[in-house]
């Protein structure tokens, strides 16, 4: 999950959660909204985990270009 759909998780959920009155048959729509808060919540930890552990040229972890040799 991308750091772009966590956050429109999260926005469809608050959505959801705090500004939809209907009611249907058989779901709560602010249950489903706070879940998918949680889980937009938790991808955009685990994204922006995985952004940070990416190897940079800044640290010196980066990978060197090596020439193909055939």
């Amino acid at each position: 999950m991308t750091i772009g759909t966590s956050i429109f998780l999260i926005a469809l959920g608050a959505i959801l959660a705090f500004a939809v009155n209907a009611t249907v048959a058989g779901i709560s729509i602010q249950t489903a909204g706070v879940i998918l808060l949680a889980v937009g919540a938790l991808g955009l930890v685990i994204g922006l985990f995985m952004l940070s552990r990416r190897p940079s040229e800044a640290d010196g972890t980066a990978y060197e270009d090596r020439p193909l040799y055939r």
